[in-house]
C-alpha cells in the first residue's frame, strides 16, 4: 500500500473594496486614534459602525465619538498565536463595549495569562506606532487601571460627541487579505496519480461497473457512484477536445498574455483533464490538435516522501501528428 502523500498549501485572495462614508471615516478616525461609532435609528450607538440600521436597514449616518475605554463583555483564551494574528504571544481575543457604545468590538487583549483576564475588567486602547487608517491601528487592548464592573453593572455612563465624519486625507478604500494555510491529504488513489507523475507516467482509474477511465482519478465513478480500484495507465499524448484564449494575467503567474487553456482527453481516459498549450502561436490552437507533455522539475518541494524534484507535466505542445477525427473525441467535450 503507497504511503498517502501529504502537503501545506496555501489559498490566499487579496481583497480590495471602497468604504463609502461610514467605513471611511471609522478607519481614518483610528488613524488619528478616534474611535467613531454610529447611531441606530433607536438611539443606540454601534461600534463598528454600520451603514444601514440593523433592525429598519435604514441608512445611517449619525456619527458619534466613543472613548478609547471600555468593559470586557466576554472572552476567549488564545494559547497559540498564529500567523497574522493581532499579537505574538499568547493572547485573549475579548469583546469590548466602548465606553459610550451599546454593541462590543472584537479584538485582542494583551494579557500575561487567562488567569488576567475577566468579563467585566476594564481595558483601554494600545495605538499602533504607525497607523495607516485599518483596523489594526488598534494594536491590541490592555488592562486600564480601573476597577472592574460588576456583574450585570454597568460602567459610568460616557457622554458620546457628534462627529462629522471629516478628516483630512481620508481613507476611501482597504485591501483586505484572506488567506487559508492548511494540510492537503490527497488520500491514496491520488497519492498514487502523484507518485506516478515522479516516473513521468500518468494513472486513470477504471470503474468496474461502466469500463470508463478517469484521469485524474478520484476513488470512484462520478457516473456509477463505485469504488475504483483497476489503474490503468493513459496517454501521455493526447487530444484538444476545447479550448480558451487567456488575455488576463494572473497574479503570481509568470506566463505571458494571451495564451491557451484547453480541455485534453489523454489517449486511453474517458474523461478530459485542462492545462495549458505552449509551443504553438495561440490562434493556431485548435479543436483535435495532438498534444504531448513537456515535463517540469520540483513540483513536490513538500512532499515527505522524497519526491522534491519530481516531474509533472508544465503544459502541453504539438505533437505534430495529424488532427484527430472529430468523431474520435465528440462525446468527451
Amino acid at each position: 500500500m503507497p504511503e498517502v502523500l501529504t502537503a501545506p498549501l496555501v489559498v490566499e485572495f487579496p481583497f480590495t473594496r471602497s468604504l463609502g462614508p461610514v467605513l471611511g471615516a471609522f478607519l481614518t478616525g483610528l488613524r488619528e486614534r478616534t474611535v467613531l461609532g454610529v447611531r441606530a435609528r433607536d438611539g443606540k450607538v454601534v461600534v463598528p459602525p454600520v451603514e444601514y440600521d440593523p433592525v429598519t436597514a435604514e441608512e445611517l449616518r449619525d456619527l458619534v465619538e466613543v472613548a478609547p475605554t471600555g468593559t470586557v463583555t466576554t472572552w476567549a483564551w488564545n494559547p497559540s498565536a498564529r500567523r497574522g494574528q493581532p499579537l505574538a504571544t499568547p493572547f485573549a481575543w475579548v469583546l469590548v463595549r466602548l465606553d459610550g457604545a451599546d454593541t462590543a468590538l472584537l479584538h485582542a487583549l494583551d494579557a500575561p495569562g487567562p488567569n488576567a483576564v475577566r468579563t467585566g475588567m476594564r481595558v483601554r486602547i494600545r495605538w499602533a506606532a504607525e497607523r495607516t487608517g485599518a483596523i489594526t491601528d488598534i494594536a491590541c487592548f490592555e488592562p486600564a487601571d480601573e476597577e472592574p464592573t460588576p456583574p450585570g453593572g454597568e460602567p459610568a455612563p460616557h457622554q458620546v460627541r457628534p462627529h462629522s465624519g471629516e478628516f483630512a486625507d481620508p481613507v476611501t478604500g482597504i485591501t483586505a487579505p484572506a488567506r487559508l494555510d492548511y494540510t492537503y491529504a490527497p488520500g491514496r488513489t491520488q497519492s498514487r496519480y502523484l507518485q506516478a507523475l515522479a516516473e513521468r507516467r500518468i494513472l486513470g482509474e477504471r470503474c468496474p461497473a461502466c469500463g470508463k477511465v478517469y484521469v485524474p482519478p478520484r476513488g470512484a465513478c462520478p457516473t456509477c457512484g463505485v469504488a475504483t480500484g483497476e489503474q490503468v495507465e493513459v496517454g501521455p499524448r493526447g487530444t484538444v477536445t476545447t479550448f480558451c484564449i487567456v488575455n488576463i494575467k494572473a497574479r503570481n503567474l509568470d506566463i505571458d498574455v494571451p495564451y491557451v487553456y484547453a480541455h485534453i482527453a489523454l489517449d486511453g481516459a474517458d474523461l478530459a483533464l485542462h492545462a495549458r498549450i505552449g509551443g504553438i502561436p495561440y490562434d493556431q490552437v485548435r479543436m483535435g490538435l495532438r498534444v504531448e507533455p513537456v515535463w517540469t522539475e520540483g513540483a513536490f518541494p513538500h512532499s515527505p516522501q522524497g519526491m522534491g524534484g519530481a516531474p509533472v507535466p508544465d503544459h502541453y505542445r504539438p505533437t505534430g501528428e495529424p488532427d484527430a477525427d472529430y468523431d474520435g473525441y465528440k462525446e468527451l467535450i
